[in-house]
Formats: structure tokens, C-alpha cells, sequence
């Protein structure tokens, strides 16, 4: 008992330590990357560093795997280096039983992984998109139940969804006069922003209908298009623009079922909910794939040589993730197995690694 807890505590230890070193230099550089756009608008310094905090949740959730996998090499390699390992082997601990020791400190991991994934990243990611925005573009931008709502010069603009690929649905202007007086409501079924531009407007509304109202009557036209010209932008929209991998397992679903409704392909969302439940398992396969290298004695060298090893898996864990993610919507895999793949290749590679390592 002694000893487990003090290698599940050795274990965190480490994996804490270099988690916090990931979250400090990544923070560093994503503060440093928002520096270039102090000074615009109401954007300051302090609003940069608060935008800095509350993108943090995502960086901890994409990083924890990768501490993980470099914190149990480090911990295992320094229990090597000493002899602990040797000595517990001999003391009838076998590869299967410390095995079980790390995936208890591993599921701690897995457990905020998850909790971060599904509570705390997707609101805090919501949050600092939308004070960004309302910060750099000077105009009122939030997003309500009823949509994101934008104050374009004297009027108002209520988009009900923002699809992937950045289409308006649900476009809903309101137009007042010097004396923000209504005098036009107009509805629109999509917007499509134009990256050339046009000189009637920057959006192309799709199947409008307007109603103008003149003292006591109202009269409604119908086209088939019309060109607007908005504040309304891309960079404004990105706070409805939810990337999948940032979604709760419950906005999840919730989206997956309204596309099916709408007969409209959910690949991407499929494979985005399934990777959400796969992903807390990664620190129990990293905790796996550290430990045939806590088999070996090593210098201090040798120590920096695994850890350099590990930031390496790590990082092609991470690029697999995504590789298979991508392949799996061009060619229309099966979602769960694009999600599970590069959790079940590492969990291969990790087991061939133990057999090879008690074959010796």
C-alpha cells in the first residue's frame, strides 16, 4: 500500500509540474499573440491577459494527455535512476500490478479531462470569445438564447445560427430612422458573407421578405435576393461559431440530432462527440506507454533523452488525433472508429512494448 501511494503520488507530482510548465509557456505565447491587437477598439492590455485566462481550460484539456505521458517518464525514470523500481520487482511486484498502480493516478486525469471538456472549457471558450469581440469591433455582440444580436450603426441584427462553414440562418434586421423610430423589419432564411465584396454590400441575403411601416400602415415586399451592407463580420460570428472539438458532449448531441432532422451531414459532429469520450481515456494509455521505460537505469542524459521522447509521442499523438478526425469526414469513416484509432494504436503500442520488455 506504502508503495503505491508513493508512486501514484510521484506520479502526479510530475504530471502537475509539467502541466503547469505547459500552461505558463503556452499562455505566454497566446498573450503574446493578442498584444498585436491592443489598441484596437476598447481592446487593452488587462482585456488581452483576461482573454488569455479564460482560453486556459481549453489548453489544459488539449495538454493533459502529453503531461501525463511526460510526467510518468519523468517520475518513472527518477524511480529507475534510484533503484525503487528494481527493488519493488524484486519485492514481487509484477508489470501487470504496477501497471494498475499508474492507471489509479492516470484516472484522477482522465477524470478532469473530462470535467474540463465538458463544464468548464466550452463556457470559458464562449466567454472570452465574446468579450474579444465586442471589445475589438466597438459593437454590442452577445449571444442569447435567441441568437447573436449586433447593433449595426442605427439598427439591430439578430442571427439565429451560425453554421461550420459560416452561412447566416435566421437573419432578422431591424431598421430605425435618426429618431430610432422602427421603420422596417426585414427577414431573411441565409446570409452568405462575400469575401470580394460587392458594391451593393458585403452580405447576399437569400429569400427576404420586408415589412416597412409608414405612420399607420405596413406594406411587405418579397425578393428573391439582396445585397447588405453590415458591421456584421466574420470575426464577429466566431462567438456562435463553436469549434466541435470545444462543444459539450450534450451541445453534441443536441446539434447532431437537429442536423439529422434537417437531413444535413453530421460526420463532423459524430466524430467530434465520440473523440470527446475517448479523449479522457488518453491519459491511461500515456501512463502505459511510459512504463516499459521505467524498466531502464538511466544517467541524467538519459533522463532528458526520454523526456524529449515523450514530448515527441505527444505531440504525434495529438497530430494523429486530428489527421484521423479529418480523414474520417473526407472519406466518410465510421465516426467512432475515427475518434478511438489513435487511442486504440497507442494502446497497441503500448502493450507490444510491455510484452517485449518482460520478454527480456
Amino acid at each position: 500500500m506504502i508503495h503505491r501511494r508513493h508512486i501514484q503520488r510521484e506520479v502526479v507530482a510530475a504530471s502537475l509540474l509539467i502541466l503547469a510548465g505547459f500552461i505558463a509557456l503556452f499562455g505566454f505565447f497566446d498573450l503574446l499573440g493578442e498584444l498585436r491587437d491592443v489598441g484596437k477598439g476598447s481592446y487593452r492590455l488587462t482585456q488581452a491577459v483576461l482573454y488569455t485566462l479564460l482560453i486556459l481550460p481549453g489548453r489544459i484539456y488539449e495538454l493533459m494527455p502529453v503531461a501525463v505521458l511526460i510526467g510518468t517518464l519523468y517520475a518513472l525514470s527518477t524511480l529507475a535512476r534510484h533503484s525503487e523500481i528494481t527493488v519493488l520487482r524484486a519485492s514481487g511486484l509484477s508489470t501487470w500490478r504496477l501497471l494498475v498502480v499508474l492507471f489509479r493516478a492516470a484516472a484522477w486525469f482522465a477524470l478532469a479531462a473530462f470535467l474540463i471538456g465538458e463544464v468548464v472549457a466550452p463556457a470559458s471558450e464562449q466567454a472570452a470569445k465574446t468579450l474579444r469581440v465586442k471589445a475589438i469591433s466597438g459593437v454590442v455582440a452577445q449571444d442569447f438564447s435567441s441568437g447573436l444580436w449586433v447593433k449595426d450603426g442605427p439598427n439591430f441584427v439578430n442571427v439565429k445560427q451560425v453554421m461550420p462553414d459560416g452561412e447566416l440562418r435566421g437573419v432578422r434586421i431591424y431598421q430605425f430612422d435618426p429618431e430610432l423610430r422602427l421603420v422596417a423589419v426585414s427577414d431573411a432564411e441565409t446570409g452568405t458573407y462575400l469575401d470580394g465584396g460587392n458594391p451593393d454590400g458585403n452580405w447576399r441575403l437569400d429569400q427576404v421578405v420586408s415589412t416597412r411601416f409608414e405612420g399607420e400602415r405596413a406594406t411587405v415586399d418579397k425578393r428573391p435576393e439582396l445585397f447588405w451592407r453590415s458591421a456584421l463580420s466574420p470575426e464577429i460570428l466566431t462567438v456562435l461559431l463553436v469549434d466541435p472539438d470545444r462543444m459539450s458532449v450534450l451541445s453534441l448531441v443536441t446539434y447532431i440530432r437537429h442536423q439529422a432532422e434537417n437531413k444535413l451531414r453530421t460526420d463532423a459532429y459524430e466524430i467530434a462527440l465520440w473523440k470527446k469520450l475517448a479523449y479522457p481515456f488518453a491519459s491511461l494509455v500515456m501512463v502505459a506507454l511510459a512504463l516499459p521505460f521505467g524498466y531502464t537505469h538511466s544517467r541524467v542524459s538519459g533522463v532528458a533523452l526520454k523526456l524529449f521522447g515523450g514530448v515527441m509521442l505527444g505531440v504525434f499523438f495529438h497530430m494523429l488525433n486530428g489527421l484521423f478526425s479529418s480523414l474520417g469526414v473526407i472519406n466518410s469513416w465510421p465516426p467512432l472508429a475515427s475518434a478511438f484509432a489513435p487511442t486504440i494504436l497507442f494502446m497497441f503500442a503500448a502493450g507490444a512494448m510491455l510484452w517485449w520488455v518482460e520478454r527480456r
